[in-house]
């Protein structure tokens, strides 16, 4: 819902102006009460919901007239809060702010039309206005596709996480209990691939917000520089951590080998680096 209002509001003028403009060819509202209204749910797609009220008190007087039902519940409701909401444009014409629609539970900006002595509500599902003006691109099934497989790869990574560091943990225990060789190897070999196990729960987690349960439609790629860099980041911890058990293991047998474990730190280091001038670069362009 964020996405959906902040599209609206970087291009509320054109959408404003649109719906005005074809109000103003439309012409006198009125006339079209007889037959429910079915002239503006044909020309406007994303047209869910109108409904009347006085021009004094701002009380409901038509029942709620959807596109495919009536319900006379609502008449007798007090409209008076939407009215102070909003302002006149050319004195007969108000746009509300997108709000949670309680008769929809649809994300939706309502048009208020003054005509003679009473108000017409017009409420527009955000989502399919947005989409019918070219501002945001949704399709169904491709939808439902893109957060089938990605549900299923996430889905896949959590559980390849937990098993990653369940088979840590019982290595671990299994060496301390029931292993006499036990040294500094066998604690940090556990340690690496829990922080694996960690960064690949962090990839599903994120994968799984963005694309399956709070599907992402913006443009917007601060999310995806920030899932990068904290993937790059757990990746560098655990060769880090590598290094450190390379440095152990060379230092108790072997001084001569000491210059791989050099060269490992030396790659670290180089991707650490890296990992900086990305950042900066990322950062500088966010500014920009």
């Amino acid at each position: 819902m964020k996405e959906f209002i902040d599209i609206y509001r970087q291009n509320t003028n054109e959408i404003e102006q649109f719906i005005y403009e074809t109000l103003e060819n439309v012409g006198n509202l009125e006339r079209h009460k007889k037959d429910n209204y079915k002239k503006l749910f044909d020309i406007f797609p994303s047209l869910e919901l109108v409904y009347e009220s006085d021009n004094e008190k701002y009380i409901q007087t038509s029942p709620n007239i959807y596109r495919t039902k009536i319900s006379q519940a609502p008449i007798g409701r007090d409209r008076r809060y939407l009215i102070k909401s909003v302002s006149f444009k050319n004195n007969d014409i108000a746009f509300t702010k997108p709000y949670v629609s309680s008769a929809t539970k649809n994300t939706c900006i309502t048009v208020i039309k003054q005509e003679n002595d009473q108000m017409i509500y017009m409420d527009f599902d955000l989502s399919i206005l947005l989409q019918r003006l070219g501002f945001l691109e949704l399709h169904s099934k491709l939808n439902i596709l893109n957060k089938s497989f990605y549900g299923g790869a996430g889905l896949s990574m959590v559980l390849l996480a937990v098993f990653t560091i369940g088979y840590a943990l019982i290595s671990f225990f299994h060496t301390l209990f029931f292993e006499a060789n036990f040294s500094i190897e066998a604690i940090f070999k556990p340690v690496i691939a829990i922080t694996l196990g960690l960064a690949i729960f962090d990839l599903a987690k994120t994968i799984l917000e963005q694309e399956v349960f709070f599907k992402s439609y913006s443009k917007n790629s601060k999310n995806e520089y920030r899932l990068l860099i904290k993937f790059i980041i757990t990746i560098i911890i655990a060769l880090m951590i590598e290094a450190l058990m390379v440095v152990f293991k060379i230092t108790i047998s072997d001084y001569r080998e000491l210059i791989n474990a050099f060269y490992l730190i030396c790659g670290v280091s180089i991707i650490v680096v890296a990992l900086s001038v990305f950042i900066y670069l990322t950062k500088n362009k966010n500014i920009d």
